[in-house]
C-alpha cells in the first residue's frame, strides 16, 4: 500500500513547492524580474527534491502516462486551493466543468481495457 501511496504524497508535496514557485510572486508586483526568477529557481529546487523521488518510486508501480496523469490531477487541485485561497481569485463554474472532463480522462488512462 505505502508503494502505492508515498509517490503521491511526494507529488503533492512538490505540487505544493511548484506552485508558489510558479504563481506565488504574482501578489509581489515590485520585486525586480531577476529577483523574482531567483527566488523561484530556489524554490524549484525544493519540489526538485519530492518530484524525482516521486517519480522513481511510482514509475516502480504505474506507468510513466499513469504517474503524470496524477500529477496533472494534484497540479489542478492544489493551484486550484492557492487560487483562491492565496490570490484571492474566484473559483468559476466552467472550471470546475473543465476538471470533471480531465478526471474522465483520468478513467481511461487507469482503466484496465
Amino acid at each position: 500500500m505505502v508503494r502505492f501511496v508515498l509517490p503521491i504524497f511526494l507529488l503533492l508535496i512538490s505540487n505544493i513547492f511548484m506552485t508558489f514557485a510558479w504563481y506565488g510572486h504574482l501578489k509581489f508586483k515590485t520585486p525586480a524580474l531577476w529577483l523574482v526568477i531567483l527566488a523561484s529557481w530556489g524554490i524549484a529546487l525544493f519540489e526538485y527534491c519530492f518530484q524525482v523521488p516521486a517519480n522513481r518510486m511510482g514509475y516502480e508501480v504505474y506507468s510513466a502516462a499513469q504517474l503524470k496523469t496524477i500529477q496533472e490531477v494534484i497540479t489542478l487541485v492544489v493551484f486550484s486551493v492557492f487560487s483562491v485561497c492565496y490570490l484571492k481569485e474566484q473559483f468559476k463554474w466552467n472550471y470546475l466543468v473543465g476538471f470533471c472532463f480531465i478526471i474522465l480522462a483520468v478513467f481511461f488512462i487507469f482503466k484496465k481495457w
